[in-house]
């Protein structure tokens, strides 16, 4: 596997800025105009790309009487899980639409099919990225597929063993896939920090040797910053309006201050991780002689005197001779007049 994809004109993988996901998801509650201005909003925060789901009901849910329960605008509601999705549904006209939109932002739109349809329609829309999401992680068949358009796909793994990892991984590549990432996930809403598990991400990272992300289902920053921390190259976050509206996903989405914040706690933490390379920094190289140690002399040393332990102190700055060469200084004879406090130079001694 590559260690790095291309999405549009941006390199997404290791050694790279983190790429990150406003998860729109359902949040536009089936209403056009909330999406449009969803993916202004996330455009705004400074998210590099909007991620939807294509869904059609009728492909994963077969039963009327599954219900869900969820908080929404402070009240637990329940409700059968066709209705509801069903109410989120939007249709392939719209996603079109809403694709022209962050085309126009210049950013990146991208969704999670649920069927072999769904998929052949964002493959014709000219979506630059898939994404199978991790109640579809055992469905092979629609990974294989995926990995058949050749567009490059992102494998969210919550709930997930490895074997089920291996296999939905197996899938992609036997079916010719090469560019693929893996979103380590908690899938709990919102997930315990104690679930979270950022461990999993180097991980997940040396098992499959591709490009690991994080898709953050707990609330607030602080995961998600720590994921990047760790190696995390895509950070998807769900993204709302306002937690108050209506609807199940929106109490513990990110609203458009915390993602500006999100994205911008996320460029300096890049900064912070820098390099593994050691030596100064360019800003400690302005310092470091005032704050390092030299040999001094201790009193007025005359030349032609030989140098003795009580001759010499270690003291500030850090311009004379480095304090692991005191013992190579004694014995030796000084070749000019040295004044107290000064520290002392090789020019100072005798060879």
């Amino acid at each position: 596997m590559k260690r790095e994809i291309k999405v549009g004109e941006r390199l997404v993988g290791d050694g790279h800025p983190t790429y990150i996901v406003g998860e729109i998801g359902i949040n536009h509650n089936g209403d056009l105009m909330l999406a449009h201005r969803l993916i202004d909003a996330a455009k705004a925060a400074g998210a590099d790309a909007v991620k939807f789901q294509n869904y059609r009901t009728k492909e994963f849910i077969a039963n009327s009487d599954l219900t869900y329960s969820y908080l929404s605008n402070g009240q637990i509601r329940s409700e059968p899980q066709k209705d509801m999705f069903e109410r989120y549904e939007l249709d392939n006209e719209q996603f079109a639409e809403l694709k022209v939109h962050c085309d126009d932002l210049g950013l990146i739109f991208f969704s999670t099919p649920t069927s072999i349809e769904g998929l052949a329609f964002l493959t014709k829309l000219g979506v630059p990225l898939l994404k199978n999401g991790s109640d579809f992680l055992t469905h092979v068949g629609l990974i294989a597929a995926m990995a058949a358009s050749s567009i490059p796909t992102i494998l969210s793994t919550g709930m997930a063993t490895l074997e089920e990892i291996d296999d939905a991984v197996g899938a992609f590549k036997a079916a010719g896939g090469t560019d693929l990432v893996l979103l380590h996930c908690t899938s709990t809403y919102p997930a315990p920090m104690g679930e979270v598990n950022l461990a999993r991400i180097p991980a997940l990272s040396h098992r499959y040797a591709c490009p690991v992300g994080f898709s953050d289902h707990s609330r607030g920053p602080v995961a998600a910053i720590g994921a990047v921390a760790m190696g995390a190259c895509i950070i998807e976050k769900h993204f709302t309006l306002d937690r108050a509206m209506e609807g199940p996903d929106h109490w513990f989405s990110s609203e458009p201050a915390e993602l500006m914040a999100l994205v911008s706690a996320i460029r300096d933490i890049e900064k912070a991780i820098g390099t593994a390379e050691f030596g100064p920094t360019p800003s400690e190289r302005t310092g470091r002689d005032g704050f390092r140690l030299s040999c001094v002399a201790a009193m007025p040393l005359r030349r032609g005197h030989v140098l003795v332990a009580a001759d010499i102190v270690v003291r500030r700055p850090g311009t004379g001779i480095p304090p692991k060469f005191l013992n190579d200084l004694i014995g030796r004879k000084v070749t000019r007049d040295v004044m107290a406090g000064s520290p002392l130079v090789w020019e100072d001694v005798d060879g």
